[in-house]
């Protein structure tokens, strides 16, 4: 059975989030057929799709974050209209008339929350500054073993969503048999992401946008995915979009204000093409120019349904475009989504996109022959992302290559959770965790998403704060649970000697827990 428990381990570890604990099974049902125990999950209509009762779209997210904050800014201005008044108030007896209060309307309490220009950004799509979550403070060393501190005021409409939209994301992935299309969602999730810490819609829509624009097409096509993802208001704000005005766009010669080029860039260099894959930067400036106009909805409503993609036809650049030696003549919107469908066949969009795939799964440097085997799926099957993830499944190079990767902190955390039959009520454990171990949920520092290598998450302060979190979770559940049995779910007979007798020999059960989540056998995919 020996070689049965390798290809089990590496069908749970390498595609999945680990076994889950008590009585699942999931070690013997990988054994007896590992590569039918991943790609089960595939076959399941809508799998990867994350409906709970309770979140809401996007658009529904932005009129709360635009209500909230307009209600803070009308209480600060009546706040600091009433002082004044009290300040203006002339002493009894005198002559002078008070000042006319300012009457504010709607529309300049919006452009004062948003901080900004107006003629950069529409006021009703306000880039205000959040209120940090109580949840993504510097962490302490409270983590998912200790009881949630509670937070030091009341939740805000922002981080009760951000937290809702965390906790049914990991509740799905501690319960998933596999967790092969739960991997799927993180990987395109971290290759097109977005941070939370960008501002309020950031945070707001940072779950609804992984719901709406990576979920529905994981197993569908790159290109369909692409769309939805740049079409799509988080993605649009985080990175700028909606401040970028075409130069000869009736909004761009009465504003005097030209090209932001923060998404043109991010979809060519991180997106699709990568770096080296035959852009430049004329292409660059081409791609802003075809995207402009492609906003959201603020406030009021102007365009559309508040906090929905919108094209704005007074923001766009007129005229064809040249993007990649190919030039674009259609009008409006269509240009821009012809662009993205040209993009998404590129050679160099293949080549990228396989190699990132395979590195994610198997190794920081993964063998020539997947990347080509994947490679060719994808150009064959036109973007098919469940074709893709089955060729990976189905190659002998993912079952062959060690188990040598580090487990992502995100990893790492769920493992743990469906190790130890932990099912997430409240979301903070695994947020603090996740703080603390440099990988905040759905924060990244940039728009290259957090580091896929393995150098990125086996730094010695790194492995330290893992030992601290493995050694906080057996000092509370050590008594629930005989580590020596949990080693057969976790790794059965492909348990190196070594992990074994580190375990049997080990002081205590605490002790012996901690071990256990410290093993290679837990800690490498």
């Amino acid at each position: 059975m020996a070689r049965d428990s390798q290809a089990a381990l590496i069908a749970l570890n390498r595609f999945g989030f680990g076994a889950r604990g008590g009585a699942s099974g999931d070690f013997i049902n990988a054994a007896s057929d590992p590569r039918g125990f991943v790609l089960a999950e595939l076959a399941r209509p809508n799998g990867a799709l994350l409906e709970v009762p309770g979140l809401l779209s996007t658009p529904e997210l932005g009129r709360q974050v635009f209500d909230y904050q307009f209600e803070i800014q009308q209480a600060r201005n009546a706040a600091k209209a009433a002082q004044q008044g009290a300040s203006e108030t002339p002493p009894q007896g005198s002559d002078a008339k008070p000042q006319p209060r300012r009457n504010l309307s709607l529309s300049t309490a919006a452009k004062e929350i948003a901080g900004k220009d107006p003629a950069i950004q529409p006021p009703d799509s306000a880039n205000a500054a959040m209120t940090p979550s109580a949840t993504m403070q510097p962490p302490t060393m409270q983590t998912m073993a200790g009881p949630p501190k509670p937070p030091a005021q009341p939740l805000n409409i922002i981080q009760k969503t951000f937290r809702a939209e965390a906790l049914a994301r990991l509740q799905r992935g501690v319960v998933a048999d596999c967790g092969f299309v739960e991997r799927l969602v993180v990987f395109w999730s971290n290759h097109f992401c977005i941070s939370a810490n960008k501002g309020a819609l950031a945070r707001m829509w940072a779950g609804s946008f992984e719901r709406e624009a990576i979920r529905p097409h994981v197993l569908g096509r790159f290109s369909d995915m692409l769309k939805a993802v740049e079409q799509h208001p988080a993605m649009l704000f985080f990175l700028d979009n909606q401040q970028s005005l075409g130069p000869e766009s009736r909004a761009g010669i009465n504003r005097n204000r030209g090209l932001n080029e923060n998404l043109a860039r991010e979809i060519m260099e991180l997106h699709t093409l990568g770096v080296g894959g035959g852009y430049t930067q004329d292409d660059v400036t081409a791609l802003a120019r075809v995207i402009t106009g492609w906003t959201f909805a603020g406030r009021r409503g102007q365009l559309g349904t508040p906090g929905s993609f919108v094209f704005n036809a007074n923001a766009h650049q007129p005229g064809p475009q040249q993007v990649l030696g190919k030039t674009y003549a259609q009008a409006g919107v269509a240009q821009g989504e012809a662009v993205l469908s040209d993009i998404a066949r590129h050679p160099s969009t293949a080549k990228f996109i396989a190699t990132k795939f395979a590195r994610h799964f198997v190794a920081d440097d993964p063998p020539p022959a997947l990347v080509a085997k994947l490679q060719d799926s994808f150009t064959k099957t036109d973007g098919d992302l469940r074709a893709l993830a089955t060729t990976l499944v189905g190659s002998s190079e993912a079952w062959q290559a060690t188990l040598t990767k580090m487990r992502s902190p995100y990893e790492f955390l769920l493992a743990s959770g469906r190790l130890l039959a932990r099912n997430p009520e409240d979301p903070g454990r695994y947020l603090n965790g996740l703080n603390l171990l440099g990988q905040p949920l759905w924060s990244p520092a940039g728009p290259n998403g957090f580091p896929d290598t393995t150098a990125a998450w086996a730094a010695p302060e790194g492995l330290k704060l893992r030992l601290d979190i493995s050694a906080q979770l057996a000092s509370q559940l050590a008594d629930r649970f005989d580590p020596r049995e949990l080693l057969e779910l976790v790794a059965a007979d492909a348990a190196a000697p070594e992990t074994r007798r580190t375990i049997e020999r080990a002081e205590s059960r605490q002790q012996a827990l901690a071990l256990l989540l410290m093993s290679p056998e837990f800690q490498r995919r």
